[in-house]
């Protein structure tokens, strides 16, 4: 147990430095679109600030198969979510992304379920599905995938639009959180066939699976759809919304595929269960659009010059000329003539 939540910990780390990492990179790069994903892997691979950043979510991928070994499928999912924590933290430090009053909350309901959920794990061992049926496993996949790609083509549309209020990225925070759901799933699958004592058998097995096939096409899918949403929205939104979403879809799926069991105490059952909801509160206290900034006196409209060759007084008015108070002008008498004008 002390390995699997060490190794999610990792994880939450390496994901979270890795997005941050890559938010910076993006920040230099051109506007990506979604609808040409040749031109944003292009772009992408020729940033070696963006390739540090992806070397660091690899690596965390890699930690993922270790805790999904050693951990629950719920469990799991529980500890990934807790890397908000981080996430917010460093993108407040490098990108100058100051949380709000919700997203604080979010923070703090956030170490709640986590110290719920390692509490759940303390007691008897339990089982650890490792093997999905096929059948089972492609019928929660592919519309899924199909739905995730298809919600973020739609904002992509719906941002080009004029006069349309700035987005927070929910819409694409969740289309990524169902490819991303999809990957759990797929690296849970590749880390129950693993056997470090049988290489050729293992590889065999592996190829042999959907998961690895799962895995090509959530991976190119993830890599654009991310990158293009990361450049226009912000990182602590984005992949709290996506890491919310991909924790949703992998228990709820995942348990049901890999029918794996719920722990069977009272006490530890409360705890993994109200751990995961107060995990959900996190994508319902996130605001669903970004605020506005305020105009600075910098920033303000400055009245136009005049054209050349025509003084600056021309275009300003005179001041109004103070009268006093009450001021009424005398009423002319009937029969005076006016003053002849000269």
């Amino acid at each position: 147990m002390l390995w699997g939540v060490t190794a999610a910990l990792l994880a939450n780390l390496l994901f979270s430095a890795g997005f941050v990492i890559e938010k910076r990179a993006l920040s230099a790069l051109p506007a990506l679109s979604a609808a040409r994903p040749t031109r944003v892997v292009l772009h992408l691979v020729r940033s070696p600030l963006w390739l540090a950043g992806a070397t660091a979510l690899l690596l965390g991928f890699a930690a993922q198969l270790a805790v999904y070994r050693t951990l629950p499928l719920v469990a799991a999912q529980g500890l990934f979510v807790t890397g908000l924590v981080m996430l917010l933290l460093l993108s407040s430090r490098f990108l100058g992304e100051r949380p709000g009053g919700r997203e604080r909350l979010a923070m703090a309901a956030i170490l709640a379920s986590l110290v719920m959920i390692v509490l759940s794990l303390r007691g008897t061992p339990e089982r650890i599905s490792q093997i999905a049926p096929l059948t089972g496993l492609l019928s929660v996949c592919v519309p899924s995938l199909g739905f995730a790609v298809g919600l973020h083509l739609a904002a992509d549309r719906r941002s080009r639009r004029r006069h349309r209020r700035p987005t927070a990225g929910v819409p694409y925070g969740v289309a990524i959180g169902c490819l991303y759901g999809v990957s759990s799933l797929a690296i849970k699958g590749v880390a129950g066939l693993l056997d470090p004592s049988d290489v050729p058998g293992t590889l065999t097995a592996v190829l042999s699976s959907p998961y690895p096939y799962l895995l090509l096409f959530t991976g190119p899918a993830g890599l654009v759809l991310s990158q293009t949403a990361l450049q226009r929205c912000r990182a602590s939104l984005i992949v709290p919304v996506c890491t919310t979403v991909n924790f949703l879809y992998a228990v709820t799926s995942g348990t049901l595929v890999f029918a794996e069991p719920l722990p069977g105490e009272p006490l530890r059952l409360a705890l993994r269960l109200g751990g995961a909801l107060l995990a959900v509160t996190v994508l319902l206290a996130l605001p669903r659009h970004d605020t506005a900034p305020r105009e600075t006196p910098d920033q303000r409209p400055r009245a136009p010059l005049p054209p050349a060759g025509r003084p600056l007084s021309a275009t300003v008015r005179p001041p109004p000329v103070d009268e006093p108070p009450n001021h009424r002008p005398s009423p002319t008498p009937k029969g005076t003539p006016h003053a002849p004008l000269r």
